[in-house]
């Protein structure tokens, strides 16, 4: 019997004797998250979402059915101020009595800085805005630089590396353990069996993306580089920063040039943001487009949105690289 399978059959055995009594009510932030906490709590509960699928959660009004499984909550787990700085005002509010996690803060979480550009160098700086054809940065381009710098330095997207998913899932068992010690070990055998399938989840995505690494392509936002490290496909940058605050017309202009140059091959879009401008960058460019989601729009919430959430980006993107 291999270890997978062990681990999944002791995990479904435990949650036949499951103590339902005193199961903690669980919030989560967004879908990928509310998704690791699902898989901990498979068999015992099931975690509420407070960020609807499809909304940005940059920006965000809670309803009051969410505001309301926040007050309730006995444990909350969200990425952090730097995805939702808003959040953070309603956790003090509502949830102010809960144990709180902030993933992005846990020990062993990598965290990738923010990439200030339109397309990316090896150096990381930006050579849409910088190159030569963009001649000594219009205005409008300089505000936008400005305004490019008003968020914090940790790139957020960071639960798209299935690496740091194993150190959520360790640390989502652990609370829940806390809090809930009579179905402690229902979570740490389920947060074992989530970290096997997430270890040959990325076998598998390694195998999708081989054909095409070395392809240049450019996202909508630059949501996507703990996914690009984790599976050694980089992307030529960018139209939007990692916030997704909308480009100029001068770097959507540069930007187009630049895509030319570098003989960029796909263009992605993402289905929270406008689509219009993805076409606008590949206009009269042979270049395909394909959209890329990197919080799992139209996938059921629950325990294989997540997986289903990565093997998802890899084959959107590997179609879109295919010549």
């Amino acid at each position: 019997m291999s270890r997978l399978v062990a681990v999944t059959f002791f995990a479904t055995f435990l949650a036949g004797s499951v103590a339902a009594a005193n199961v903690p009510r669980v919030a989560a932030d967004i879908a990928p998250v509310h998704s690791l906490v699902s898989r901990v709590m498979q068999g015992v509960g099931t975690p509420d979402l407070i960020i609807a699928p499809g909304a940005s959660p940059h920006e965000y009004s809670l309803r009051p059915s969410e505001a309301r499984a926040l007050s309730e909550a006995d444990l909350v787990f969200w990425v952090g101020e730097d995805l939702t700085p808003w959040m953070e005002n309603a956790i003090s509010t509502l949830a102010a009595g809960a144990d709180v996690t902030a993933l992005l803060d846990l020990e062993g979480v990598e965290k990738l800085p923010f990439r200030d550009a339109a397309i990316f160098g090896d150096d990381g700086h930006d050579h849409v805005e910088g190159h030569d054809h963009a001649e000594g940065h219009s205005k409008e381009a300089e505000h936008e630089h400005d305004h490019d710098h008003d968020h914090g330095e940790v790139d957020a997207h960071a639960w798209l590396s299935p690496a740091n998913a194993l150190v959520w899932l360790d640390a989502i068992a652990m609370r829940l353990s806390a809090a809930d010690p009579d179905n402690a070990a229902v979570y740490e055998a389920n947060a074992e069996a989530g970290k096997d399938e997430l270890r040959a989840l990325s076998t598998e995505v390694d195998a999708i993306l081989e054909p095409v690494r070395g392809r240049p392509f450019v996202v909508f936002h630059d949501a996507y580089q703990y996914f690009e490290r984790s599976f050694d496909i980089p992307s030529a940058g960018a139209i939007s920063i990692s916030d997704a605050t909308d480009p100029s017309p001068a770097r959507i202009a540069a930007l187009q040039e630049e895509v030319a140059r570098i003989g960029v091959v796909c263009v992605l879009a993402e289905p929270q943001f406008n689509r219009a401008l993805v076409d606008t960058v590949g206009d009269g460019l042979q270049v395909r487009s394909a959209v890329l989601d990197p919080l799992g729009v139209g996938i059921e919430p629950g325990p294989e949105l997540y997986p289903t959430l990565i093997r998802d980006l890899a084959t959107a993107l590997a179609g879109c690289l295919r010549t």
